[in-house]
């Protein structure tokens, strides 16, 4: 009888089918992107199709492997055993192995003392820091294919400090370094030997890797850099221990160890046989009822509802530029995922405005958003004399002294000075960027109390980007996505880990894209308000908020936020900054000028 194993990940699915003397006849490896039910469901549809069987043996491992067991009849195997069997029987001179996958990693080491052998196995399911997770995020933020990454080669010299305990600490220093201008291949060999000494110090629990290694799971397979960094290291602790030195390599089928492991202890295991896979489809037709009796109402109850919301907080026309314009003061805003800039009249009023997703380079993004409103400036017949320029963002101490200019002040002034200039009765301002969270207290315009998260990316804009850019959405697509969405999730607020966590749990349940997107979205006011502001008592704040940053620009944010502050404060007045994502650009130009008058002043 044949004998299928399956590895429901929690980021793909891969299955290998055996025969009766082991040898692979089929396998197949697939990101299910949320559809972890309907892989599954194609995977064994082909299997039976293209090898021409009615029935088979199933042996399933992985995070989502569970349910599928339950409703076949399958055996559930646990997946550090799975792996364990397998590099048994394939490599059984082997001493360590280590196994990293989208959610979790897994070291085992094989203690051979004379005839005795001993095995410890560790495994990291808690914590995304130091696997494929971390990975995929930091590249969707660098704007690096797997295809590029896979042609840089790990160099020691290269190398920058970066966390790796933490995969939002790791995208901090990653933030931080991209925007001291450290080249891309540099970053990418940072965040590897990162990655590699986390696993080496915490997911070995003090053990020293045995040889042979084998270097196993996606993200080994596909990045020589990774496994160069591991050799790298693995050997100057094997030098630094009195270790005598073995092989460090990546074995054929490394992404299938689990998968093979699965159907490899079928020779120890009942073996009973699958046919009928028609409770896969009814689970798919029942988890509907399933998601109503357990979820929650998304981001609208009616369409009524959404449609007067959408009326009211659309984004307006922009208004046209004046040209009756003397020179302009300069505002930049060096943001950790984005360059803003504007041009303010010698009133204060905002002329144009330029935006873009950074690309590594702070200097060069700043030299691309200058030259990209000066040629609209010109395009429009506005003067473009220099009146006076000023910074503000991660990058604001840089960018000052590369280009000059007159000020550099921190983001919490700027994005109060650029909320006051349009909301001069605002007592609260919520500003979501792209790596962190910034809450301002007013009264009477001045600056009363403010909280800043900078430390975890938890509801962030960059993470709702790189959530959506998983789920093969662009991020300007997130609200139209999430507002199709009837239910949704409910997520534990708080660290990025355990969002991570529950959307891994609630793929295994069948929610899928639009509905994990309208959850995320309904999760970010409990971690602006709760998490970060540490205040569930709104009323205490104020009552007039604005919203600001580049993540307001997300309606299906907004709509969330709305709600969750009228519901506390309802006769709050809530207003979206008509220019939220520049407005610590407006700010530090509104400061340049301040500075430039009174130094014309006292002169």
């Amino acid at each position: 009888m044949l004998r299928v194993g399956l590895d429901v990940g929690s980021t793909t699915v891969k299955a290998v089918v055996l025969d009766e003397r082991g040898n692979v006849l089929w396998k197949d490896y697939r990101r299910h992107k949320t559809r972890q039910m309907e892989t599954v469901i194609d995977f064994l549809e082909r299997i039976k199709r293209e090898l021409g069987v009615k029935r088979f043996a199933l042996f399933c491992a992985g995070s989502g492997a569970r349910r599928v067991a339950e409703l076949l009849g399958g055996k559930f195997i646990q997946e550090v055993n799975a792996l364990g069997f397998a590099v048994e029987k394939l490599f059984p001179r082997a001493g360590s192995v280590f196994e990293l996958g989208g959610q979790d990693a897994k070291f085992i080491v094989w203690i051979r003392e004379g005839e005795r052998v001993r095995k410890f196995a560790s495994m990291n399911d808690k914590c995304a820091g130091g696997t494929g997770a971390t990975i995929d995020r930091i590249l969707t933020k660098l704007s690096l294919s797997p295809e590029e990454v896979s042609s840089i080669r790990y160099d020691p010299k290269k190398v920058h400090p970066v966390a790796g305990k933490c995969g939002v600490f790791a995208e901090s220093d990653i933030n931080s370094l991209q925007k001291s201008g450290v080249p891309k291949d540099e970053l990418i060999i940072s965040l590897f030997d990162a990655i590699v000494l986390q696993n080496l110090t915490v997911l070995t629990r003090g053990h020293t890797p045995r040889p042979d290694v084998l270097l196993l799971g996606g993200p080994n397979a596909y990045f020589p850099a990774l496994r160069e960094a591991w050799e790298y290291h693995i050997r100057s602790l094997w030098e630094e221990r009195g270790f005598e030195g073995g092989e460090v390599f990546l074995p054929e089928d490394a992404t299938y160890f689990v998968a093979l492991g699965s159907a490899l202890l079928s020779e120890f295991e009942e073996v009973r046989e699958v046919e009928d896979l028609s409770p896969l489809y009814r689970f798919l037709e029942e988890r509907e009822k399933i998601k109503e009796q357990t979820g929650q109402p998304a981001l609208w109850k009616t369409r009524e509802e959404l449609e007067e919301f959408l009326k009211k907080y659309a984004p307006a026309p922009p208004a046209p530029a004046p040209k009756d314009v003397r020179g302009v003061y300069i505002g930049v805003d060096g943001g950790s995922t984005s360059t803003k800039g504007v041009f303010l009249s010698e009133k204060g009023e905002l002329i144009l405005s330029a935006y873009k997703l950074s690309e590594g380079d702070p200097i060069r993004d700043t030299k691309e958003i200058l030259l990209k409103l000066k040629e609209d400036a010109e395009r429009l017949g506005i003067k473009t004399e220099v009146l006076g320029v000023g910074f503000t963002g991660y990058a604001k101490d840089l960018l000052k002294t590369a280009f000059g200019g007159d000020v550099a002040i921190v983001e919490t002034v700027a994005h109060t000075l650029g909320a006051l200039k349009f909301f001069p009765d605002a007592e609260v301002i919520c500003d979501v960027g792209g790596q962190d969270i910034k809450v301002i207290i007013l009264r009477d315009g001045k600056v009363k109390d403010f909280r800043l998260n900078t430390q975890c990316s938890a509801g962030n804009g960059y993470y709702l980007q790189a959530t959506a850019q998983r789920f093969g959405y662009r991020v300007e697509e997130y609200a139209q996505v999430a507002f199709r969405a009837r239910f949704c999730p409910s997520f534990n607020f708080g660290c990025a880990v355990f969002l991570e966590a529950d959307i891994v749990n609630f793929q295994q349940l069948g929610w899928n894209a639009e509905e994990i997107m309208a959850g995320l979205a309904k999760v970010l006011p409990l971690n602006v308000w709760l998490y970060v502001m540490q205040e569930p008592n709104l009323r205490r704040l104020g009552k007039v908020f604005v919203l600001q940053g580049g993540t307001h620009k997300n309606l299906a944010v907004v709509k969330a936020q709305v709600d969750f502050i009228t519901q506390r404060v309802p006769d709050a007045r809530v207003y979206v900054h008509p220019h939220g994502s520049v407005a610590g650009a407006i700010g530090a130009g509104l400061e340049a000028m301040r500075a430039i008058k009174l130094k014309e002043a006292v002169a």
